[in-house]
């Protein structure tokens, strides 16, 4: 094999791409900090034992680990960046009120989450800390759509669901890490038949509202169709009065629900919610509520703060936004006189992007679109179309 070749689902990010992307990163955060976020940047590699501590247990398999060659203790880089946030939220910031942070950074995961996915997505993401009410949840749903509005995604769809339905469920019922996890993967998959096999030997009630949760997905009638099929319990008429809640502010977007999704990580508490966008096949952001999430890394306060996020790729939101033509440029030639290089000067000065033509090169493409060339006039270097 030759030794350029990259591992799989890694990949290099070539010109055009990559100034897409860097483009809707800077766009995306930039929303971001009109709603009042602040920007972190979080280490990509810790302690092993601080990334994966408490809510972040469950990052276990999807993180790379490696040996600090300094201190001799294990370090992992990070599979998901919201645990970090939360340590920074609890940690270092110690703020008593609301905190707004953002941030943006690539993170490795030792396997692709979805077929075709990358190992080394960039993930952007805000979380809001510090307020238990709903508002919170609507603004980093709404945050979430502007952004990708920003990136110019059409025809977006919102998905909610609510953590605390299936909890609510198996309340009172002693499963293991492994038996819990089979009961969401079938949850997940809507597998009717394995559901009913691994819960055979549950209460009646709570066997019946997992099999019902399979076929609880649509528009807003599920929410009255879940008030029938369901046990009735504080945590599910909660969940479900902040659905319908959320629903009702979404103006004109799409909502439907999945009241048995239980894709991502499994920190969420609460509300959860996907953005899908027309032809983009998985959801291109996923959020929701994670109350407690940063509370292993107080100290001296109880720092279990309610906390509601979002995060998504941007490598795989450019597969969603609307294709970006070439950068415009200005085509210059290559000299040494004082007049050409201060003229191309003033050009970068305005913003302008100005490709100097190399002698013997006049004939190559780049990756710009040379709509005009400086060209001398009269004793003035002036720009004309081409």
């Amino acid at each position: 094999m030759s030794a350029w070749v990259l591992p799989d689902h890694i990949a290099d990010v070539l010109p055009s791409e990559a100034r897409h992307i860097e483009e809707l990163r800077r766009r995306l955060l930039d929303t971001a900090c009109s709603y009042g976020y602040e920007l972190v940047m979080p280490p990509l590699l810790e302690h092993l034992e601080s990334l994966l501590t408490g809510t972040g247990e469950a990052l276990d398999l999807q993180t790379f680990k490696l040996v600090d060659q300094l201190s001799g203790r294990m370090m992992g880089l990070r599979a998901d960046t919201t645990p970090q946030v939360a340590r920074i939220d609890a940690h270092l910031l110690n703020r008593a009120g609301v905190t707004r942070l953002c941030y943006c950074g690539p993170v490795l995961h030792t396997r692709p989450d979805r077929p075709h996915a990358t190992r080394e997505p960039l993930q952007l993401g805000a979380e809001i800390y510090g307020h238990a009410g709903l508002e919170a949840d609507l603004e980093i749903l709404l945050l979430a759509l502007d952004c990708l509005k920003a990136a110019q995604v059409s025809d977006l769809s919102v998905d909610l669901a609510d953590a605390r339905i299936v909890r609510s469920l198996l309340s009172g019922v002693t499963l293991d890490a492994q038996a819990l996890a089979q009961v969401h993967a079938a949850l997940a998959t809507k597998d009717s038949s394995e559901l009913a096999s691994l819960t055979r030997s549950f209460p009646s009630a709570t066997r019946e509202g997992l099999l019902a949760l399979v076929q609880l997905y649509g528009d807003e009638k599920v929410l009255d169709e879940a008030s029938a099929a369901l046990k009735s319990s504080p945590g599910i008429d909660a969940a479900l009065s902040s659905l319908r809640w959320l629903a009702h502010q979404m103006g004109d977007t799409q909502v439907t629900f999945d009241l048995a999704d239980l894709r991502g990580y499994a920190y969420y508490s609460g509300a959860r919610f996907a953005v899908y966008a027309k032809g983009a096949g998985d959801a291109v952001v996923r959020g929701g509520r994670y109350d407690g999430v940063g509370a292993v890394f107080g100290h001296n306060l109880d720092r279990a703060r309610p906390a509601v996020g979002f995060s998504l790729d941007l490598k795989a939101l450019v597969g969603a936004a609307a294709p970006r033509p070439l950068k415009a440029a200005i085509r210059a030639p290559w000299g040494e006189g004082a007049g050409l290089r201060a003229a191309i000067a003033a050009l970068r000065g305005r913003g302008e992007t100005v490709v100097c033509v190399l002698p013997g090169h006049e004939s190559e493409v780049d990756e710009f679109h040379c709509d005009r060339e400086l060209i001398e006039a009269a004793g003035q270097w002036i720009v004309r179309a081409i």
